[in-house]
């Protein structure tokens, strides 16, 4: 069974058709810069362009960068804020004429984590970080998911700066808007984890999103007491975990 999975992000919006039994993208993901602003029209009618593109009909499993509850939208920190209190669900089947399922979009790529990557058969509370154009999280308890958790919105104290929002200080996109060297940009990660320990105790740090397939030059860098291991889907995590969300709305063939 196929289902396309779509990932919006703030920068970009991409998607594939996915094997859902081996958590496999079945064709090349096709990109879209995403609209500015990121209107909900400009959006859904980018994801429209996507489906098109694979002549896609069936079930569809997209991301958002939001709190989302049954298909309406609660939050907007990356993508304009018209999108607040939104169906967003019923504008994207409007948009695409395929039924659509629309979850937030660190837990879509944990859920593809948890599932086939580095989080499969990890029992305690297992941690998803996404650091991209923010920080999202996924959290798991014995494998279940709590949902919308948005923990890269939390306020935190920095050595540097005194109070500010994570993913304002720690995400890859301010990374790279401040010049930050791995080894400075790895000791603002250090705090939000510290931050995240303190909290909640995790037995498991996954750290995925854009800046995941260089782990090598930062991992080594991170400090816990709760193991650090990089995401194995890398960057078709939400693209994968949006498609095995919305197994729900497909008739197995």
């Amino acid at each position: 069974m196929q289902i396309l999975g779509i990932d919006i992000g703030g920068s970009g919006i991409k998607g594939a058709p996915v094997k859902v039994k081996r958590g496999a993208l079945s064709a090349e993901r096709y990109r879209i810069p995403t609209p500015q602003p990121s209107t909900p029209d400009a959006v859904a009618d980018t994801v429209a362009k996507i489906v098109k593109h694979f002549r896609w009909k069936g079930p569809v499993g997209c991301t958002f960068p939001s709190v989302v509850k049954r298909g309406i939208v609660y939050s907007a920190a990356n993508v304009d804020k018209s999108w607040i209190g939104l169906n967003g669900r019923k504008l994207l089947q409007k948009k695409t004429g395929c039924p659509v399922l629309l979850l937030n979009d660190a837990d879509a790529a944990g859920i593809a984590e948890m599932t086939f990557g580095a989080g499969k058969d990890r029992m305690g509370v297992v941690f998803v970080l996404t650091f991209g154009t923010g920080i999202g999280s996924a959290v798991f308890v014995n494998g279940a998911l709590m949902p919308n958790t948005e923990l890269g919105h939390m306020r935190m104290i920095s050595r540097s700066r005194g109070i500010v929002e994570a993913e304002h200080y720690a995400s890859d996109r301010i990374r790279k808007e401040e010049r930050l060297s791995w080894k400075r940009w790895a000791a603002r990660v250090n705090e939000y984890l510290s931050l995240m320990e303190a909290l909640f105790s995790p037995d498991l740090f996954i750290i995925g999103g854009g800046v995941s397939k260089k782990h090598d030059k930062f991992l080594p860098l991170l400090k816990s007491r709760a193991d650090v291991v990089p995401a194995q889907l890398l960057n078709e995590a939400g693209i994968v975990g949006a498609a095995l969300a919305a197994k729900s709305l497909a008739k197995v063939r």
